[in-house]
């Protein structure tokens, strides 16, 4: 991080807004105290893009309401309950809540809330120091009584009160810790990082919605497989990602396969380096896929006869495990069945570079991967972690060359939307048929044709079909 001049001359900026100015001007006006708090105190700091606002005041929301709402351009009460009152100012959206002090309960990480009297106090009671942190508006004066400067100058992720405390009334606190650590690249100080191995079970009061919710911002994160790590370490990922942990299998004494474990976060680093370099936005599916595309290897782990180590269809069953873990943590439909296809395909390109494939396999591999195609490419590189310099660049070469086929096939052909050269209709008209299950049948013939030959056109397609039919019959 900067100087904390610098940082503190960032937060100055971000103050002058004016909608925030024209904000403080109200709320100080009407006799009530205002603070930018949390998220944005912290980003700026670190030189962060900062979007939305978080606020803390000592009025309650009926009184946010009258104050902010002759200023807004639209304003909701969805969080009226926990005190929270959002707004959008011109371009910029706000949040602004009561100060709290809540109570909890342990068998439950939802609070019964209360209402506080000061900044400090709301502080404290906030997740760790380096988001404890607020600037008192309009007079602009930062308010850490945390410690929560130092933490960030120190990378490290502190919680304000003992951690035991802490965690044990938000146990989802142990899973932004690790959000937090693949984020800003922050260690999670020690005694924080002890608690959480002791509290690790607690993570079960959470809703699978909110574990989904922390695990989607970690590995969307920059150092995502630094989250992992901390999730694993810690014995969080045995109550919430099982199968991550489950990859540490035992190395027999000749070595004779890799670390499973490490190979997957190692993968999940190249990944990120790959979707960078190709220009892509870090993408949920892709990070997924790479982290769980090795999970059925576990239970698929075999000692043949004269030593060897094998993984038979690992890639079937960890396309299995995978689906049913992430619906079991509310992902959503399209994300489970995308993660679920990539890992079931994630071994194809290994046969490619086994030898060479005909154009009929290169359009097969395509059409099999549909709109999942350059996710498989990135996925297939990453794959390769082999310290073997030699065996790396055969595997690089090899992948080249298939990208290079299907680019040379997609010029001559649309591969993305291969289709078989009669539709339906015309299978129908050609055969005299009703539509029904021969229809089906007749046009998945014509696909593997398709595939097979490259495009025939309407006349050579109908003679091959009537013959095929004839043959049927």
């Amino acid at each position: 991080m900067e100087s904390v001049a610098e940082a503190l001359a960032r937060l100055e900026r971000l103050a002058d807004a004016p909608e925030l100015v024209r904000l403080a001007a109200v709320f100080a006006d009407a006799g009530h105290e205002l603070a930018l708090v949390g998220g944005p105190v912290r980003d700026a700091f670190l030189g962060r893009p900062v979007s939305d606002l978080d606020l803390t005041t000592d009025a309650e929301p009926d009184r946010i309401l009258e104050l902010v709402v002759p200023l807004a351009d639209a304003h909701w009460d969805i969080g009226r309950e926990f005190g929270t009152i959002g707004a959008r100012l011109g371009g910029t959206t706000v949040e602004i809540t009561t100060y709290r002090s809540d109570a909890y309960d342990r068998t439950t990480r939802k609070p019964q809330v209360r209402f506080g009297t000061s900044l400090e106090g709301d502080l404290t009671r906030r997740d760790f120091t380096i988001n404890a942190m607020a600037l008192r508006l309009p007079g602009r004066v930062l308010v850490d009584p945390t410690g929560g400067v130092e933490d960030l100058l120190a990378g490290v992720l502190r919680t304000p009160s003992p951690p035991e405390e802490s965690f044990g009334d938000d146990p989802l606190r142990m899973m932004r810790a690790a959000r937090f650590t693949a984020q800003l690249g922050f260690a999670l100080e020690g005694g924080a990082y002890s608690a959480a191995r002791e509290l690790a079970a607690t993570i079960g009061m959470v809703s699978p919605e909110r574990v989904s919710e922390e695990l989607r911002k970690l590995m969307l994160a920059p150092g995502a497989s630094a989250g992992v790590r901390v999730l694993v370490d810690t014995g969080i990922a045995e109550h919430v990602l099982p199968e991550v942990p489950a990859l540490r299998l035992e190395i027999d004494e000749h070595a004779r396969h890799k670390d499973v474990y490490e190979h997957s976060l190692t993968a999940l680093d190249r990944a990120i380096a790959l979707e960078q370099e190709r220009g892509h936005a870090p993408e949920l599916v892709l990070r997924l896929a790479v982290l769980l595309h090795d999970i059925g290897k576990p239970a698929t782990r075999r000692i043949e006869p004269g030593g060897a180590v094998t993984f038979h269809h690992h890639d079937v069953l960890g396309a299995k495990l995978a689906r049913a873990r992430l619906r079991e943590l509310r992902f959503d439909n399209d994300t489970v069945k995308a993660v679920a296809e990539l890992i079931r395909l994630h071994l194809r390109f290994f046969g490619y570079a086994a030898g060479e494939w005909t154009d009929s396999a290169v359009r097969r591999y395509v059409r099999d991967a549909g709109d999942l195609l350059e996710w498989l490419h990135i996925l297939s590189r990453a794959d390769v972690t082999t310290r073997n310099r030699r065996k790396a660049a055969t595997l690089a070469s090899a992948y080249d060359d298939l990208e290079r086929r299907i680019a040379v096939l997609a010029e001559e052909e649309e591969l993305a939307a291969i289709r078989p050269d009669l539709d339906g209709e015309q299978i129908m008209a050609v055969l005299g048929i009703r539509p029904g299950p021969e229809v089906g049948e007749a046009y998945r013939y014509l696909l593997e044709v398709r595939l097979d030959e490259g495009e025939l056109g309407y006349d050579l397609a109908r003679d091959r079909l009537l013959k095929w039919w004839a043959e049927r019959a």
